[in-house]
Parts: structure tokens; C-alpha cells; sequence
């Protein structure tokens, strides 16, 4: 699933999706940097969010990690970008990059 924001609206996005709950994340093979939010103490499963940028626009490209890459050098994953369960997450993000931006407006507690 896939959130846009306008880039004059969001000049910092990566603290935006910390600010969300999420942690940095550096793949060790690529050394790509992406953010994940563990749904309970457990690594799998989790969300995970790639930032984006694509000319006036800041994507939050997300996914729900269900469980690990199974076989050496494969980098598939079982991983949901639809469903119920990612739309409440996209919202939530949402919110919290509007309380982000807009500090005046009172924070959303989520459970």
C-alpha cells in the first residue's frame, strides 16, 4: 500500500515515520535504509515502510512482513500490501504525520 504526502507538506519524512513508532532499518546486503514497527515483541511479524520520493511527492511505501525469507539468497517474503489490517496501519500513520506537522492538533492514542 502505498501513502502519499506532498514534499513542502512532509520536508522530513523519515522523522515523521519515526515519530509513527517505527525504527530505522538497514538491510546488510544492500544497505538500503527502510523503517519497521513490530506488531508484538516478536521481529515477525511487522510492518515495513520504504520512503520514497517522486518529484512533488513523498510515498510511504508499506507492507506487512508475515514471517523471514525461507532460503539463503532469496530476498521474497510473505508479505501483505492490501487487506484490513494495512489499511488501519496506513491510517495510523496518517494521523500521526498530521499530528507531526501540525503540532496545535491533539494526538490520536491508538490501542
Amino acid at each position: 500500500m502505498q501513502i502519499y504526502f506532498k514534499k513542502q507538506l512532509l520536508p522530513d519524512p523519515a522523522k515523521a515515520i519515526r515519530r509513527a513508532g517505527y525504527g530505522e532499518h538497514r538491510d546488510r546486503r544492500s544497505a538500503q535504509i527502510s523503517y519497521v514497527k513490530r506488531v508484538h515483541r516478536d521481529w515477525y511479524p511487522r510492518f515495513h515502510v520504504y520512503i520514497l520520493e517522486k518529484g512533488e511527492k513523498i510515498i510511504f511505501n508499506m507492507h506487512l512482513d508475515q514471517r523471514a525469507t525461507r532460503y539463503e539468497g532469496v530476498t521474497a517474503h510473505s508479505g501483505e500490501y492490501e487487506g484490513e489490517v494495512v489499511k488501519k496501519e496506513a491510517e495510523r500513520i496518517k494521523k500521526a504525520v498530521e499530528v507531526f506537522n501540525n503540532p496545535t492538533v491533539k494526538p490520536v492514542q491508538f490501542g
